[in-house]
């Protein structure tokens, strides 16, 4: 069986999920490897058959999205000629992780294609949400990679679709400890807004693992370092607790190591807002900000101890298991409809994205 896999490559936890569903989807098939987008900080360790700009946004560092730098980053264009030139009628099977090329590829061309990860269950009404619903953000979520079929992955079994978070191979062997110090992943937020309300809290020792930041070096008790997987998740399991977004493969993967967590949902993101909710309902103190005025928030958050008890098993070969078996791989054609005219494209996927009907 020949499959691609696209991966997006905008943040971390789509690498890390890869990381330990990869080694048993090169066993039992030919795997070719795409990733599009480059925010992420970590390497996914299998050779890749294509890399490519696709369509990411940028962190900012007041607490969202950096939109002037996406625009001046997009390159719309490049985005159009690779959804049309890419070959997704040679594969058996095409999986998107929240992937937008190999997505619009395939509903363009009308060849059936898998979404496989986190994204795909924010979607889903079994999932707690939060009280206030963004329309415009579920909307372009849900025709930003766009798929019929959905595999997904959250902190509960919400749904028969729904599995618990894959957790990479790497950080289940390591030895859970507590050295005392907090760490802290906020890649939305700038140094200087991360420490201006850490520095109030003296008697922590905060280990705060920087997106804008490529130099280490100390403010009092606040100690910033440049983001390197192996260091992160070092610390991140020798933590008393952890203080991050509200992406979902970290909150996961802290979870899964017992710490105490508590969880800066970024702005404007409704996956991150989504994910807050169902934080919240666990039992996971959310901060809306980072300004000096959730002082008393935090305190009370380093004061009391947490205790969230989930399981979350070692599920990466059953869902491959699942994927490889997936009665979409019934309806492959191979009468598959290229599409060749690069206006219209253009047109209807601006028109899906940012007006969908």
């Amino acid at each position: 069986m020949k499959v691609l896999y696209g991966i997006q490559g905008t943040g971390n936890g789509h690498i890390s999920c890869a990381q330990a569903l990869l080694p048993h989807l090169t066993r039992q098939a030919q795997v070719d490897v795409l990733i599009s987008g480059n925010q992420c900080d970590i390497e996914l360790g299998y050779p890749l058959k294509y890399q490519l700009s696709g369509l990411g946004f940028v962190f900012g560092k007041k607490g969202g999205i950096d939109y002037l730098k996406t625009f001046k980053g997009s390159r719309l264009k490049q985005l159009f000629a690779d959804v049309q030139s890419l070959p997704v009628e040679e594969y058996d099977l095409v999986l998107s992780d929240f992937e937008p090329v190999t997505a619009w590829a395939c509903k363009l061309k009308k060849i059936p294609c898998l979404s496989i990860g986190h994204q795909a269950a924010v979607l889903n009404a079994a999932v707690p949400q939060p009280a206030h619903t963004d329309a415009l953000g579920r909307a372009v979520l849900a025709h930003y990679a766009p798929s019929k079929h959905a595999l997904s992955f959250h902190y509960l079994p919400y749904h028969k679709n729904i599995y618990t978070a894959i957790i990479r191979q790497e950080l289940r062997l390591m030895p859970v400890t507590n050295a005392g110090h907090v760490t802290v992943y906020l890649p939305a937020f700038g140094d200087k807004q991360i420490i201006r309300l850490l520095e109030l809290f003296p008697e922590v020792d905060w280990q705060v693992f920087s997106k804008h930041s490529k130099e280490s070096y100390r403010v009092g008790n606040v100690f910033i370092q440049p983001i390197n997987s192996k260091s992160f998740l070092t610390s991140m399991a020798s933590a008393s607790a952890v203080l991050c977004g509200a992406g979902f493969q970290t909150t996961a993967e802290a979870l899964f190591l017992k710490k105490k967590l508590m969880v800066v949902p970024m702005r404007g993101q409704i996956e991150q807002q989504c994910n807050a909710a169902a934080l919240a309902a666990l039992g996971v103190q959310v901060l809306k900000s980072l300004k000096p005025k959730r002082r008393e928030e935090v305190a009370a958050w380093i004061k009391h101890d947490q205790h969230i008890d989930l399981y979350f098993p070692d599920n990466a070969a059953e869902v491959v298991r699942t994927i490889l078996t997936h009665p979409l791989l019934k309806e492959a054609s191979n009468e598959a409809t290229p599409v060749v005219a690069y206006k219209p494209f253009r047109k209807k996927l601006i028109t899906r994205i940012f007006n969908p009907r």
